[in-house]
């Protein structure tokens, strides 16, 4: 069966708008975080996170509404590996990535928790409003407690780099990456169910693939940024905060705005995948994360993309 030139060219024009408006959207807010004297790191996971984070809410969203919460599922549980398995791994082909022991505390031990839990709720075949709305209490619990470190590491206001965007360019920024976010959210959904039809593929699958590839791409341009500029404790931290928002707070809403009928099957492997991914994280005995980690990455996707295409 053909596939409408429109969800072609829906999907593509909604991959640039992901790209362009995250990028837009995280500028925006990494310069607020600098005029309120925020640590780069805790940065790293709370405000880029979510900026990078904000196509899988679109997404998650409008495709609830649309009464096709497991696009959005799909799409929150698929970015949580392609954040690990693909971008990074593809970051680490750059060679290996130093670490600290603060980048593997409290949040990459949730992060490795979420997983488990969400499992635990979806045995049933689904996601219930009141499961949903844990996963939100849960992250509105995580996020006071990262606020509240922030607030513990302000750095002094001589730390404040003057070449930094100013309030006013860092608010007018902002809101057109986020309008760009949103826009690319409708069109992901219409592009992706008339994919989906075409190819008669479960629209959970397609937004395991298809959806969590095109939302990622703000976390991609994050991480290999920050890899060439030298800083990569905030490639470390908007990935494991990315993964975070995508597990409790995107699919916690999801399932707030609509009940999911959850193939187990799939979800499982998902969320085994993104398990196993965050695992190949962990530093050697050095602090290093090895080059040799991003082959096994790059390898542990290709795996769940053929897994979950052959189901």
């Amino acid at each position: 069966m053909s596939i409408a030139l429109n969800d072609l060219l829906a999907v593509l024009a909604a991959v640039a708008l992901a790209a362009v408006g995250g990028e837009a959207f995280l500028k925006s807010i990494l310069g607020a975080a600098i005029h309120l004297r925020v640590p780069k790191r805790v940065v790293a996971i709370t405000l880029a996170a979510f900026a990078t984070s904000s196509p899988e809410l679109t997404v998650s969203s409008v495709a609830a509404l649309a009464g096709e919460p497991q696009i959005g599922l799909g799409d929150a549980l698929g970015s949580n590996v392609v954040n690990i398995a693909l971008i990074f791994g593809l970051a680490l082909l750059y060679g290996a990535v130093p670490t600290r022991r603060d980048d593997f505390g409290r949040d990459f031990y949730l992060a490795l928790a979420v997983p488990v839990l969400t499992l635990v709720f979806v045995l049933d075949g689904q996601l219930a409003r009141v499961e949903a709305l844990l996963l939100l209490a849960a992250f509105a619990a995580w996020l006071a407690v990262t606020l509240r470190r922030a607030l513990c590491e302000r750095a002094a206001p001589a730390e404040l780099d003057a070449r930094e965007l100013s309030a006013g360019r860092s608010l007018l920024l902002g809101a057109l990456g986020l309008a760009a976010l949103i826009a690319a959210g409708r069109l992901f959904v219409g592009g992706a169910t008339g994919i989906a039809s075409a190819f008669a593929v479960d629209t959970y699958v397609v937004g395991v693939v298809l959806v969590a590839i095109g939302t990622s791409l703000p976390e991609l341009v994050t991480v290999l940024l920050s890899r060439l500029r030298g800083h990569d404790d905030v490639g470390v931290g908007t990935l494991i905060g990315s993964n975070l928002f995508n597990g409790l707070a995107i699919v916690g809403i999801a399932g707030v705005i609509h009940p999911i009928a959850v193939p187990l099957a799939e979800v499982a492997l998902t969320l085994a995948c993104g398990m196993a991914a965050l695992l190949m994280l962990r530093p050697d005995r050095h602090g290093l994360i090895g080059r040799g980690r991003g082959a096994l990455l790059l390898l542990l996707y290709a795996g769940f993309v053929w897994l979950t295409l052959a189901a």
